[in-house]
Parts: C-alpha cells; structure tokens; sequence
C-alpha cells in the first residue's frame, strides 16, 4: 500500500520582488544554504532553502496578493541551538514571539518579512 515517506517541503508566499528580502530572513537570519530550483521551474520567481540534512526544503514563491491565511498556519523548523536562533533572529531586525510551553520542545514564533509565521523549536526528548 502506498505510504507517505517525509514532508519534502514547505511553500510560502512571498510578493513580487520579494526574492532579496527573503533571502535576508531565510538565507541570512535563519542561516538556510539557498539551493538551485529546477531548470523547468526558471521561468518562475521561486527562491529554494535547504532545512536540514534529510532534504527538507522550504520553497518561496512570488504571489501578488500575498499574506497569511489563518493565524495559525505556519512552518516550523527544528533547531539545534534555540537561543542562539533567538538571538540571532533579533540581531537581523525579526521579533520573537514567546509560545505556548510544551516539555522538552522549547519553541518561539517569528514572522518571515512577508507575514509568513515561522515556528523554530528544539527537540530534547520525548513531550508529555
């Protein structure tokens, strides 16, 4: 029987021209090495991050009407230093949000220059 294997990737809005912006929080803030979109996409304003070493990929594209659809709706990215993320998203000019505790996952919210909510937490162990 087919089976889901991994979430691959992640889409977000960006506005048109937005490609420099997001490489700032994406690329620069967030530290993601940006990646090569396919050559079928290049007609395309797509901007391409790699999340992690399992091939997780967070993938901006251009939108006129851009903005979040649920305050809810977010991408969350797991770290290995939290506080030095927490830090290192303020040095960049992004706030931080605190969030709702939950054991052994710290976690704070942020927003993408676009409006996009971005959950960053930490695994230490198995949640209650």
């Amino acid at each position: 029987m087919p089976a889901v294997r991994r979430l691959q990737h992640a889409s977000v809005p960006m506005p048109v021209g937005g490609a420099d912006a997001a490489r700032r929080f994406y690329g620069e803030a967030l530290a993601m090495p940006e990646i090569h979109r396919p050559r079928g996409l290049s007609h395309l304003m797509l901007v391409w991050f790699s999340a992690g070493e399992d091939g997780h990929e967070v993938h901006c594209f251009e939108e006129e009407n851009t903005g979040p659809n649920s305050p809810g709706q977010h991408l969350c990215l797991e770290v290995d230093d939290l506080e030095g993320y927490r830090d290192r998203i303020q040095q960049h000019g992004f706030s931080v949000e605190a969030a709702d505790p939950i054991y052994n996952r710290p976690r704070f919210f942020t927003h993408d220059p676009f409006g996009n909510r971005v959950e960053l937490t930490q695994i230490l162990g198995q949640f209650e």
